[in-house]
């Protein structure tokens, strides 16, 4: 199996969190995107996407409807993305990114993790120059020759192509997430798309055992208790 197939598998780390969490979290996200860009889905491709995902997450409508009307009411809330990079036991590395209204009150809350699990917050690029950030999406009804010339036609270079079962896997760069859909939407009228991800993987992946890997497993059960952390990447084959 190739690379989409193990981020299809594996790579994509959620946090393992409470439906409360995940309530908590899409409605930042979705406040954040409808600040930036606009309440419209139409001319905001970037909170389409956010919606679309939250409602196949079953995110219930009226937190999605108010995380929008609160742009549209002129609140004036303000999010920032930060992202913190660790080092755990036995050479394996932990990308945690968060979106936080306060970034004092994130620092303590990662650095409590740290200290209780004795493991090292590394400084910016420490890490992350190791993990690639990638798109990947996923959807049924063609075939991979099919969705390769949909690419072709629309002068699309991805990374990654192969199938999984009956379901097309594209690997491709970041900013060319929304020109990969819309290729296959052409080829594919109504298609849906079972994965639609913008993620980071690891270059390369270990494996742990023993008390390293229980620390490693405290270190990642107590970040997705941090409420600010949004998404966690890591490097261990679990």
């Amino acid at each position: 199996m190739g690379r989409a197939y193990e981020v299809r598998k594996a790579s994509i780390q959620k946090t393992g969190a409470a439906k409360g969490k995940l309530y908590s979290m899409y409605a930042k996200e979705i406040y954040q995107a409808a600040k930036n860009g606009g309440t419209s889905l139409e001319a905001n491709a970037s909170l389409k996407r956010l919606v679309e995902k939250a409602k196949k997450e079953q995110v219930p409508s009226d937190i999605i409807k108010r995380a929008i009307d609160k742009v549209n009411s002129g609140a004036d809330e303000s999010y920032e993305s930060t992202r913190y990079e660790i080092f755990g036991p036995a050479g394996s590395t932990v990308l945690a990114d968060c979106l936080t209204d306060n970034v004092n009150r994130t620092v303590s809350d990662i650095r409590a993790v740290i200290n209780k699990t004795h493991t090292k917050l590394g400084a910016m690029n420490s890490v992350s120059y190791m993990y690639d950030n990638i798109c990947v999406v996923g959807f049924k009804g063609l075939n991979e020759e099919e969705a390769m010339d949909a690419l072709i036609e629309a002068d699309l270079d991805v990374l990654d192509i192969e199938m999984n079962d009956d379901e097309v896997l594209i690997t491709g760069e970041p900013n060319d997430l929304f020109a990969i859909k819309e290729a296959i939407s052409q080829k594919l009228p109504n298609v849906s798309f079972d994965v639609d991800e913008l993620t980071t993987v690891a270059q390369a992946k270990i494996s742990l055992s023993g008390e390293d890997l229980e620390t490693f497993n405290k270190l990642i059960t107590m970040l997705e208790s941090v409420d600010d952390v949004q998404n966690i990447y890591h490097n261990v084959e679990l």
